[in-house]
């Protein structure tokens, strides 16, 4: 899998098209010398030939037909290695001189010049056949004169050409890959410790920087540009957080101010429009106290400031006592609440937070869940965690918002017309960080299933 995740990567794919590139200039430039090797020993021999055949000529002008037999009988003795080819024959190919037999047949005849393969004894019934290249010239009388050469060496050294040229091209081709995967292996794990930082940063770890190795490459100034700027994203959230946090702080005391007046009044009000106008009025204010009262908690909880005691509790009997108080309701709605709880389970955390998260949760089911729905809670333990599911048959929560519904104010679209701030999922997911454990949101088909997983033996540090 990781050879294959390295063969899309677009380094590997620039250096296959730079291994191309460089391969085509290699082939072209070793075409070229085998052009111009071959072309220039083929023109040498061809060249050879012709001044063969031009003096014998005119030996034949000179001296006439005994005068030529004496030269080529002279040229053969001259040459015992038989590298250049004579033959002169009468009108019905008998031969007159020469140091070949018999007239060549089945040659390749190409512009006067004929290409054929010679064959040698080397001993009792044992032929070398080599290539030659030969050219006729027709003596007045209807004679032939053949001339031609012995190539064999010449087509030795083409082949040796061809060989270097394709073992060439092999090791070339290799190199090219294997540079090509080195360097992309390299680039890789690069981009894959940048992708790999980049994940646990949007998973909410904003702690994390980026690495660099200080070689001041392209790839360190990526990482420090992309520090610089989390750093300035946690910059702008901090400061967001502690506004939202300063305004619920200095106004929850004015606030719970005009409430207490709002209840004195609705004390002394007596016709019963202006009691419910008032009464309308302390809810709105209860509301908006509960807003604030959620934004600090939630601050306090994100800052890991001291918010409760941790102690050893039932933690089956907490989520049984959160069952009961919402059982009431439920039945009001015609909703069949089931539980599915063992039995003694004792954990060490924060009691009321996690009663308060329970709460949240199981109101949450029970208002998005309609009239006639199911509800059911569950808790499992294991050897390491102890695990808790609210699960509903309500609207649900659409797969494309499940990780935003956690942060503040968010609320789902076809929820809004429903009572709430969107800070409940907020807190629940502050409390379960406070605790190390982890939460989840699942489609349950219809409705909602959230998963709780807390550690059954995390060492909880709380700061005074």
């Amino acid at each position: 899998m990781k050879i294959l995740r390295l063969l899309r990567t677009s380094t590997f794919q620039l250096a296959i098209m730079y291994m191309v590139l460089f391969a085509t200039s290699v082939f072209i430039l070793m075409g070229f010398i085998y052009w111009a090797t071959a072309g220039y020993m083929s023109s040498q021999t061809d060249e050879t030939i012709e001044a063969e055949i031009i003096g014998l000529a005119e030996q034949y002008q000179r001296q006439g037909l005994n005068g030529l037999i004496s030269v080529i009988r002279e040229r053969v003795a001259r040459d015992p290695n038989g590298k250049a080819i004579y033959l002169f024959t009468a009108r019905d190919f008998i031969k007159l001189a020469g140091n070949i037999d018999k007239w060549p047949e089945g040659g390749d005849v190409q512009e006067g010049w004929l290409n054929f393969s010679l064959s040698q004894e080397l001993g009792w019934k044992v032929e070398e056949t080599h290539p030659a290249r030969a050219r006729v010239f027709i003596v007045p009388g209807g004679l032939r004169l053949l001339v031609g050469r012995d190539v064999s060496e010449f087509m030795a050294v083409k082949q040796l050409v061809e060989r270097a040229i394709n073992f060439g091209m092999a090791i070339t081709f290799a190199l090219a890959m294997i540079g090509g995967i080195m360097m992309s292996r390299s680039t890789a794990r690069r981009v894959e410790l940048i992708n790999q930082v980049s994940q646990k940063i949007m998973a909410g770890n904003l702690a994390l920087r980026i690495p660099d190795r200080g070689t001041n490459d392209e790839f360190d100034q990526l990482s420090r540009n992309l520090n610089r700027m989390l750093d300035r994203i946690v910059t702008l959230m901090e400061g967001i957080r502690h506004v939202s946090d300063n305004i619920a702080h200095d106004l929850r005391t004015p606030l719970t101010r005009l409430r207490n007046q709002l209840e004195s009044t609705l004390m002394k009000v007596e016709r019963e429009q202006e009691r419910e106008q008032v009464a309308s009025a302390v809810a709105e204010a209860d509301q908006l106290l509960a807003t604030f009262n959620a934004l600090l908690r939630i601050a306090r909880l994100e800052m890991g400031g001291r918010v409760g005691n941790f102690t050893a509790f039932n933690l089956s009997d907490l989520v049984m006592d959160a069952a009961e108080l919402y059982e009431a309701v439920a039945e009001d709605k015609n909703q069949l609440l089931t539980l599915d709880i063992k039995e003694g389970i004792e954990y060490h955390g924060d009691k009321d937070l996690l009663f308060q998260t329970l709460s949240n949760l199981v109101d949450n089911a029970i208002k998005y869940t309609p009239d006639g729905g199911k509800i059911r809670l569950q808790l499992i333990e294991t050897e390491s965690v102890v695990q808790l599911t609210v699960a509903d048959s309500g609207i649900g929560i659409p797969e494309e918002e499940m990780e935003k519904v956690f942060d503040r104010f968010y609320r789902v679209t076809k929820s809004r017309s429903l009572p709430g701030n969107g800070l409940g999922l907020s807190l629940v997911n502050a409390v379960i960080e406070l605790h190390k454990g982890t939460i989840a949101l699942y489609d349950n088909n219809p409705g909602l299933r959230v998963e709780i997983a807390l550690p059954q033996h995390a060492q909880l540090a709380v700061a005074e």
